[in-house]
């Protein structure tokens, strides 16, 4: 299975933040969005921490089967099989053969999304020369880690060390990738209590999950225009 999406220039992109079992919120999404023309990506975190984690990921894989505009990424609590996460409260409701079903299925979910001017994935930016060794990460490896469990930092310098067994990186490290990759922005989400806009409003996070008291948001771009800034991303709050 493809680990990179490269979105169309045409239509518009959708993206969800973590999702944590929150149902209610998938479907506003998936109602108002998933149409003609469009492309919803959820950014991975599907499970865990909200009462319907279950019920969550099974309505998203029900539709998945039926929609090549819905895009499904890793967060790192669909990939508790490789590195353990907490709280990880559906994985511990499973039995051996949903456990099973389950791990196969998330470990084909892609890991990044990329399009006109921008790039998206759970975490932080793996440490790449080009979008062609995206696809040359390993589960389980440096990059792969970095892209599933990393944080950023409004903070100068490249690897500001481990957080909570989550590596953060700062502008440096942040400046560096994009540079390489030639994207003007980053949209991710993974956690909660980022600033919105970061490293001159081109590291865009977004939260959709009410398990943690935020406020649930999404983004919406163009994919015919070059995106350039957060400022070019619309940001819908409910």
């Amino acid at each position: 299975m493809p680990k990179l999406v490269k979105l169309p220039r045409k239509g518009k992109a959708v993206f969800v933040g973590d999702t944590h079992g929150d149902l209610q919120a998938t479907k506003v999404v998936i109602k108002n969005f998933l149409k003609d023309n469009f492309y919803v990506i959820f950014l991975g975190d599907y499970v865990d921490r909200g009462p319907f984690s279950k019920e969550n990921i099974d309505y998203l894989l029900e539709l998945k089967e039926k929609n090549e505009n819905l895009i499904l990424l890793a967060g790192n609590h669909e990939m508790f099989p490789v590195v353990n996460c907490s709280p990880a409260e559906f994985w511990e409701s499973l039995n051996g053969e949903e456990f099973d079903y389950y791990k196969k299925k998330f470990l084909e979910f892609p890991l990044v999304v990329c399009g006109r001017g921008f790039i998206a994935l759970h975490g932080a930016l793996p440490d790449v020369k080009s979008f062609k060794e995206i696809e040359e990460i390993k589960t389980g490896d440096e990059n792969w880690f970095r892209i599933v469990w990393g944080d950023f930092k409004e903070a100068d310098g490249d690897f500001l060390g481990n957080f909570l067994g989550r590596p953060r990186f700062g502008k440096k490290y942040f400046e560096k990738i994009m540079k390489r990759l030639r994207r003007n922005v980053l949209i991710r989400a993974h956690d909660p209590y980022a600033p919105e806009k970061m490293f001159d409003k081109r590291c865009l996070t977004i939260f959709t999950s009410s398990s943690y008291g935020t406020e649930r948001k999404i983004a919406i771009l163009d994919l015919e225009k070059k995106i350039e800034s957060a400022d070019d991303i619309e940001i819908i709050r409910f």
